[in-house]
């Protein structure tokens, strides 16, 4: 069996086997208005959400040319124009508070255009969930929030309109009206049967995981950023090679020569990596 077969086959195994902590699962099943309107609601039930509008899964998010992109597991609004950027992080890379302030950067980059005043975004108030299985700040809490506020007098506000809320699903600690405590054990694995919104998101994982067309697009998502990974590991090859010929005195010709018997690459593409690490 070559390894493109193996890995097909492993696939299959990782598809049977996708939970709710899985991005693209995640996203998948927040698909359904009825499940996504119910986490957010339960996620911030002060702020009475009636509707959402249609849920985008892995949205891509730009700033200038020249910034870094990123990608939310969940991008929505509500009636009220109120947007809800939620994700899902399984690992604890401890740069979690910088990467919400780019985050929230990066939406408000999405909301106000060229010309718009920035009162624009008082009309645009912004949420980042994040449900997280770890705790990064290790008080056990099951819900972290955050907004700005005066150093001096934490009562004064800045009302920016913006507010960071942060799940723990390992919490030892509920309180208050927290109503989520259902979901985030599902996120350790642990079902509770009586929870509505646990029942309806299990269900609705069964159903996609026998779906064939979700199983196909899980399937060549895969496949794309493996061949990705591949490509990136070659042209990573291909510059090693670059600066080892340029440090032996070889012109750009005779470079572009022998990189090319090597590796299966275009001559305008050898030319471009030798222009990228000439900067």
């Amino acid at each position: 069996m070559d390894s493109r077969a193996q890995y097909l086959k492993q696939l299959e195994q990782q598809w049977k086997n996708l939970t709710i902590t899985n991005d693209i699962m995640f996203g998948m099943v927040m698909e359904n208005q009825k499940i996504c309107l119910e986490l957010i609601q339960r996620s911030l039930p002060e702020l009475n959400i009636k509707s959402i509008s249609k849920v985008i899964p892995q949205r891509q998010i730009s700033g200038p040319i020249s910034s870094r992109t990123i990608r939310v597991d969940i991008f929505v609004r509500d009636d009220q124009q109120r947007t809800f950027a939620i994700e899902i992080q399984v690992a604890n890379r401890h740069n979690l508070p910088f990467r919400l302030r780019y985050y929230q950067q990066q939406i408000d980059f999405d909301i106000l255009n060229v010309g718009d005043s920035y009162e624009k975004l008082s009309d645009y108030p912004t949420y980042v969930i994040m449900f997280c299985d770890f705790d990064y700040f290790g008080l056990g809490w099951s819900k972290y929030e955050f907004e700005n506020c005066c150093i001096n007098n934490p009562e004064l506000k800045l009302n920016d309109r913006r507010r960071i809320v942060i799940f723990n699903a390992k919490a030892t600690k509920f309180h208050g009206n927290m109503r989520l405590k259902g979901f985030l054990q599902l996120m350790e694995n642990v079902v509770e049967e009586k929870d509505q919104l646990v029942r309806d998101i299990q269900a609705e994982m069964k159903r996609i995981r026998e779906d064939p067309i979700r199983r196909h697009g899980f399937m060549k998502y895969e496949l794309d950023l493996m061949d990705a990974r591949s490509e990136g590991h070659k042209e990573g090859q291909v510059e090693g090679a670059i600066q080892t010929l340029q440090r032996l005195g070889y012109s750009q010709a005779q470079i572009t020569t022998e990189v090319g018997k090597t590796y299966v690459i275009s001559k305008a593409k050898i030319i471009d990596l030798m222009d990228e690490l000439g900067k």
